[in-house]
């Protein structure tokens, strides 16, 4: 296990490393290009496996504990290790990351973005997953650090290179606000760090903030969680993502919305919540009027996005809904209560697994079409995706009604959660301001549903003029992609238990400061 846990975090970059090499003779292919894009599969699909072998062999009788554990020293004048670890909070964003770049691999090989290397491309990809796998592996605030930077290189590079319309401009963008936002954050890791006397996430959460002054852990507190929160994406430092999305390529897009967001969670929940409890006391309101304040914002910008006649993009519009459904995560993250924390977690998951595939399926739209414009697609399309490609249809209906979190499916089980840790935050916390953001939250539901709805009707009923043409609906390597993600949000959401008992203990823990 702990091999197997170091191998899942290294094994992508000694496999970047080897796409940029020439292909041994026996392995080329038809040509170099199919050879590097089948060692991208090759190597997800090991990375896939060892994740899930990792998975099975998890004590899951004890998921608070941390397991597979590595501890060795690495800079002893700072005390800093190479510390990994997985509790129940970091294993299914490990498997979700580790699935999701699997299929975005397969993907690729038969429908590869129009960019100039197959080789960079592949490299990137995997150079992208092992700084994810790190991000939630690690278990020292530097190493930290420098997972969570080790990804905007190939998030950049992807979007500059093979991204659409707009993709310097988005590219910039991306990397200016993260780093900005990365700078602030370190200092407020060094601060804990230096102040506490270890940087070991494990130690600083079992002493829980009692080594630190309230003034050190709220100066902690503001400073990392603006890092957190422009990585996340917190209303109002979103605005990078609208834009990297709607240039992005499809994969990169999944990978942004699925894996990216969630390393800014993942930090709340890991290093503020119970590292300096009393810096996220302070911080708790605030947080949580942000995060409504991004539920209706990103629900208001869709429904406008999605009015006939606005000329607006299916892809910006899937980036919008983002920051509404990560207000949610970061609303249960404020609430400081585990039923809220819990609900953030399975939000994570789903968000992950509904919004990967949603960007598919637009990904796929547009291969279609050649556009995402809405308008485009409800005028030009006849019958629209039922009548031209009822599967790809119908796909595209499933995604919206998961993502606007119909009972029975992944999207209601972690928002109603949130709701709930609202409805009776920690203790402390003004109960009426949560119950108004409470109130404010359910509201963005019913806004979430109005806009996705106007989306399934424009996009695949349209309006009937003739006979509709058909056009190819889905393909055997886009089944293969989608199904997983398909299937996982059915069973989420009618078996929560899978998730929630891996994470309420850990989260338990967490929140009493390392004691079970």
């Amino acid at each position: 296990m702990q091999f197997l846990l170091a191998f899942v975090v290294v094994g992508p970059l000694i496999g970047a490393v080897a796409a940029l090499l020439p292909a041994p003779p026996g392995l080329k292919g038809r040509s170099p290009d199919q050879a590097v894009l089948r060692h991208g599969v090759t190597v997800t699909g090991v990375i896939l496996l060892a994740t899930l072998v990792l998975a099975a062999g998890f004590d899951h009788d004890h998921p608070s504990k941390m397991q597979a554990t590595t501890d060795i020293s690495w800079i002893p004048a700072l005390d800093v290790r190479i510390h990994l670890g997985i509790d129940g909070i970091s294993l299914p964003l490990l498997v979700l990351t580790a699935l999701l770049t699997f299929l975005c691999a397969l993907y690729s090989y038969f429908k590869l973005p129009e960019g100039p290397s197959s080789k960079a491309f592949v490299a990137l990809v995997l150079l992208l997953e092992s700084g994810t796998l790190a991000t939630f592996a690690v278990l020292d605030l530097i190493l930290f650090f420098l997972a969570f930077e080790m990804v905007l290189i190939p998030m950049y590079f992807l979007i500059a290179r093979w991204g659409g319309a707009g993709r310097q401009a988005a590219a910039w963008k991306f990397i200016l606000y993260t780093l900005l936002g990365s700078v602030v954050m370190l200092l407020g890791l060094l601060l804990i760090g230096l102040k506490s006397g270890t940087f070991d996430m494990v130690a600083l959460a079992t002493d829980n903030g009692r080594g630190l002054t309230s003034s050190v852990q709220v100066t902690a507190v503001l400073a990392i969680g603006i890092g957190l929160a422009v990585k996340t994406p917190m209303w109002p430092l979103h605005s990078w993502l609208p834009d990297a999305h709607t240039a992005a390529p499809t994969v990169g897009s999944v990978l942004l919305a699925g894996v990216l967001l969630k390393m800014g969670t993942y930090g709340f929940v890991r290093i503020l919540l119970p590292v300096a409890p009393d810096g996220m006391h302070t911080f708790a309101p605030y947080l949580a009027a942000f995060a409504v304040a991004g539920i209706v914002y990103g629900s208001l910008a869709c429904l406008a996005l999605a009015r006939p006649g606005a000329k607006g993009d299916l892809k910006r519009l899937i980036a919008y809904s983002s920051v509404g459904h990560m207000g949610f995560v970061l609303l249960g993250i404020a609430s400081m209560t585990p039923t809220g924390v819990n609900g953030a977690l399975f939000a994570n998951i789903a968000h992950g697994l509904i919004t990967g595939l949603l960007f598919f399926l637009v990904g796929a739209v547009k291969d279609r079409y050649g556009t995402a414009d809405l308008d485009t697609l409800a005028g030009a399309t006849g019958a629209a995706l039922y009548g031209r490609a009822p599967r790809l249809g119908g796909l595209l209906a499933f995604a919206a009604v998961a993502s606007l979190g119909l009972p029975g499916l992944a999207g209601f089980w972690g928002e109603m959660l949130a709701l709930f840790g609202a409805f009776d935050p920690a203790e402390g916390l003004s109960r009426p301001a949560f119950l108004t953001f409470m109130s404010i939250a359910a509201f963005g539901t019913l806004l979430t549903a109005a806009y996705l709805l106007i989306v399934v009707r424009r996009v695949c009923m349209g309006a009937r003029r003739d006979e509709p043409k058909p056009i190819a609906d889905v393909q055997s390597y886009e089944f293969a992609a989608w199904t997983p993600l398909a299937a996982l949000t059915v069973l989420a959401g009618l078996w929560p238990a899978v998730l929630l008992g891996l994470t309420d203990p850990a989260v338990q823990k967490l929140l009493a400061g390392g004691k079970s």
